[in-house]
């Protein structure tokens, strides 16, 4: 007989206190953005990712903890398409703050700030994939942590092929924008590298604390999810 205890169908009051905070926040960013078609492009996968969420919400329900990995995600993006993502002035913030550069203190020529929401994604989004496995496909042992993975690089070179899509289709400015490869030929590879990283680090992550715990959060959800 299952034991576990009944599980909210909605999320709880901090989520949507969170997500009440991140709708704001991304209007807020989306009034002037640096190149508005940039920031259209950039939006688009978000829109039709809350309005996936939205609509699945009653047949799947994440947990609170991969809703705030989600949310902490998206308001990273949101960052990024305001400014475009390769001129997001965090070298400036961080010379403001410290009264040091960033980039002079790490050798970087570049702007990284896509480079870190490539990592992000494989980071933050690893447990909601996991959690979705879980409880979608009941895998067990090994996949539970190796199709994260999977999906996160399968996905990130599938955005890749998507952006390079939108430049060509768009051109000019605002397909450079939208690529952002600020003249790195390899950026492509490193930003699936990066995604896929971080997605490791995740699983790793995941696979050690619920070692230490003796139990599955994750799965423990997922079969709440059922009753």
């Amino acid at each position: 007989m299952d034991t576990l205890a009944p599980t909210q169908k909605l999320p709880g009051r901090g989520v949507r206190i969170a997500g009440a905070v991140y709708l704001v926040f991304w209007a807020a960013l989306g009034i002037a953005p640096s190149d508005r078609g940039a920031w259209l492009l950039e939006n688009a996968l978000v829109v039709g990712l809350v309005a996936l969420l939205w609509f699945a919400r009653r047949a799947f329900r994440f947990s609170d903890a991969s809703l705030y990995l989600i949310l902490l995600f998206l308001a990273l993006h949101a960052v990024g398409s305001h400014y475009t993502y390769s001129e997001v002035p965090y070298d400036a913030w961080w010379r403001a703050l410290t009264g040091h550069s960033l980039n002079e203190a790490l050798g970087w020529q570049r702007n990284h700030f896509d480079r870190l929401v490539h990592f992000s994604y494989g980071l933050l989004l690893a447990y909601p994939i996991r959690e979705f496995f879980l409880r979608v496909a009941e895998v067990r042992g090994f996949w539970g942590y190796f199709l994260p993975l999977d999906v996160t690089l399968s996905t990130s070179a599938l955005y890749e092929l998507i952006e390079w899509g939108a430049a060509e289709l768009f051109g000019g400015d605002v397909g450079m924008h939208y690529l952002g490869t600020q003249g790195d030929v390899w950026d492509a590879h490193k930003d699936m590298a990066l995604a896929g990283l971080g997605a490791l680090i995740a699983v790793l992550a995941i696979a050690f604390i619920n070692r230490r715990l003796k139990h599955d959060p994750a799965r423990e959800w997922s079969r709440r999810m059922k009753t």
